[in-house]
């Protein structure tokens, strides 16, 4: 008779020999540890990452410090957490690996099982940023190689974590700089209208200074990096109701979205400037009427957004200089855009111009309506 393996025996078999399972429960382990490595070395992440490290390690008790403290313990002994900043002073002054025996780790209660250590530097880059100790009854070699792997793969999280901070402060400071470059040339504008209605018109400059309100609200709000299409849309009406008291009937808007991109995520402030371009190249400094037109679509697993003008057109060449940083004022945060839409989405989202003198233009990028890590704040 042949016995059928059991339910057990078959999922053992599913992820193939003991090496690979022993291999998929250490990554397995590792990426439960991570996210709470993403913010850096905090006392918060710290609490909640150890206990995964302590499991990749096996060993008593592992502890977390950075330069002034203990962030976190997971294990036995916890009366020596407090004592393993100072054990990692000389780590944390100079790097390198530090192994320590009984007469420096263990105490005097006979029950407890920390009498050794190791401790290997946390970096970020060439900084020394905290410390991981791993606490045993006993070190050999074995343990000294892994407490240093598992070092380092924090390190690498880390280092992840100032990367993306880093990318935070500069999506920050570009948007700053597109405030700065867009703001001024607005809102002296909008004054100006909304103060030449004020006796003629008192209820239309009281529409108009809500109207201005509720835009420079959005534009200098504080928070994510990212809106939704229908955010954007909303302030980009605000901006347009503005420019429309100014331009009179001179000024012509088609707006076409579907209304099934409007959730879509996208950078903030990425649509509202290209709008602001068309506005002042399809109108200003030439007599008659100008069409603005902006739309959305969707294409399958992207949305196809643009904007364009019927005004007087672009030398290419100038608008080359405008999407590398180059043609200051010619262009309201032309260049800022892109980049924008680039670092977050990929080149092949980048902003794609067409125009000639005389032509008018026509600005559009892609996005895609889903993307990993890209959600409206």
């Amino acid at each position: 008779m042949v016995r059928r393996p059991s339910r057990a025996e078959r999922r053992r078999r599913d992820l193939g020999t003991p090496a690979d399972r022993a291999t998929f429960a250490t990554l397995h382990t590792a990426s439960l540890a991570a996210p709470h490595l993403r913010s850096g070395l905090t006392p918060d992440g710290a609490a909640r990452a150890v206990r995964h490290l302590r499991a990749l390690l096996g060993t008593a008790a592992v502890a977390l410090v950075d330069t002034a403290a203990t962030l976190a313990w997971d294990g036995a002994g916890g009366h020596h957490a407090a004592g393993a900043v100072g054990l990692a002073e000389p780590v944390l002054r100079g790097g390198g690996t530090l192994v320590l025996g009984a007469a420096r780790v263990g105490c005097t209660s006979l029950d407890c099982r920390i009498r050794t250590a190791v401790i290997v530097p946390v970096t970020s880059g060439d900084q020394v940023v905290g410390a991981l100790a791993a606490y045993s009854p006993d070190i050999g070699a074995g343990l000294v190689r892994a407490a240093v792997e598992v070092a380092r793969w924090v390190s690498a999280q880390v280092e992840l974590a100032e990367l993306e901070a880093s990318r935070t402060r500069a999506v920050e400071a570009e948007l700053r700089a597109l405030r700065a470059q867009i703001s001024p040339h607005f809102v002296y504008n909008s004054l100006a209208v909304i103060a030449s209605f004020v006796r003629t018109d008192p209820g239309r400059a009281r529409e108009l200074l809500l109207e201005f309100a509720d835009f420079t609200r959005y534009a200098f709000r504080r928070g994510g990096e990212f809106t939704t299409l229908a955010d954007e849309m909303r302030n980009i009406e605000r901006y347009l109701e503005l420019e429309k008291a100014r331009f009179g009937p001179r000024l012509r808007v088609r707006v076409l979205v579907a209304p099934e991109v409007l959730p879509v995520a996208i950078p903030f402030l990425c649509v509202q400037p290209l709008v602001e371009n068309a506005v002042r190249h399809g109108l200003e400094g030439r007599p008659g009427v100008g069409l603005v037109s902006l739309g959305a679509t969707d294409d399958g697993g992207q949305a196809h957004i643009w904007v364009e003008d019927d005004g007087a057109g672009s030398d290419p060449e100038v608008v080359r200089r405008a999407l590398a940083g180059r043609a200051a004022g010619d262009s309201i945060g032309l260049g800022n855009v892109d980049a924008r839409l680039r670092q977050v989405f990929g080149d092949a989202c980048g902003l794609v111009v067409e125009t000639a003198p005389g032509a008018g233009t026509r600005v559009s990028f892609r996005v895609p309506k889903y993307a990993p890590g890209v959600r409206a704040g």
